[in-house]
């Protein structure tokens, strides 16, 4: 079963913390990369503005998404932490283009060699980055939440960025002049990888507001309900996430002389049996179908794997 979220740990905390951590960071790479003449440091100060931005998006998602259902939102709020992490992805993608443009434009204009100090800048910022992405990667692991996730992965890149530039850095100061396009090179290839990490977290959150199925979460929801006495098969189950949960909707067949009190009472049964073992489901509907009994197979058998 899946641990409880504690308030230290949740998306919505870590997501806001992001936020604080980010906005030191920007200011301290920035001037940085402006004293230290490195446009590498500077580009990675422009990924973490975006992840400020990032962060801000989804702690307004996760913030709104755990809102109830109310009367105009009768399935509740979730499918906004979809959106946000979508946002969120295409904000990487598009830093990732941003800092690759200046990056050749920089290689093409002669400028100094980077100062030593940039390197120390750059190494706390990456041991920084890189404990907020586990963080927060636990964190919407536990929670199930595609925007947490898509934040996360905005940390890394923003580790990957600093890494890039500490080497493209070091390689600049201890080459010298004929060396110093390194420190572009390196946010070029810092801009390849942010890219790259972009379009690849594009898929979750569209996915999830393409209400892609989640098998496990069905193949759960069927082993569950037919352990419950009375239900003889399950002729199918659509499972479909939204936000932190997940919503389901099933076929089963039962007695067909059963009657409609004892089918509803059997129904509330398996809900609450399907509720325990899986609290993220947040909602099972079941239709109630009449058994087949043609006495050429096992129905129980065939519909559960239908």
């Amino acid at each position: 079963m899946t641990r409880r979220q504690s308030p230290d740990d949740s998306p919505e905390r870590l997501a806001l913390l992001g936020v604080v951590v980010n906005t030191v960071l920007a200011g301290a790479k920035l001037a940085a990369g402006v004293l230290g003449s490195s446009f590498a440091l500077v580009a990675d100060a422009v990924e973490s503005l975006c992840d400020i931005a990032g962060s801000v998006v989804v702690w307004g998602a996760l913030r709104y998404g755990s809102r109830a259902p109310d009367e105009d939102h009768p399935f509740g709020h979730g499918k906004v932490e979809a959106l946000a992490g979508l946002a969120v992805s295409l904000l990487v993608v598009g830093a990732g283009i941003g800092i690759g443009v200046q990056a050749v434009r920089e290689i093409l204009t002669p400028h100094d060699v980077p100062k030593p100090f940039t390197l120390v800048v750059l190494a706390i910022v990456i041991v920084i980055k890189e404990s907020l992405f586990r963080a927060t990667k636990r964190a919407a692991r536990r929670a199930g939440s595609s925007a947490g996730h898509a934040d996360a992965w905005h940390h890394r890149s923003d580790a990957i960025t600093s890494l890039a530039a500490f080497v493209g850095i070091l390689i600049a100061v201890v080459g010298g002049e004929g060396c110093a396009v390194a420190d572009d090179w390196a946010a070029l290839l810092a801009s390849c990888v942010i890219v790259i990490n972009g379009v690849l977290l594009v898929r979750e959150p569209a996915s999830e507001l393409m209400d892609k199925s989640t098998p496990e979460i069905e193949r759960e929801c069927t082993r569950i309900v037919l352990s419950v006495e009375g239900f003889e098969a399950v002729e199918r189950c659509h499972a479909r996430k939204s936000g932190r949960m997940h919503r389901v909707t099933m076929h089963a067949a039962v007695d067909p002389a059963m009657s409609v009190r004892e089918a509803h009472d059997l129904t509330g049964q398996a809900k609450a049996a399907v509720r325990a073992a899986l609290p993220r489901v947040e909602s099972l509907l079941i239709h109630i179908e009449p058994a087949i009994r043609d006495g050429s197979a096992d129905s129980r058998a065939a519909h559960a794997t239908s």
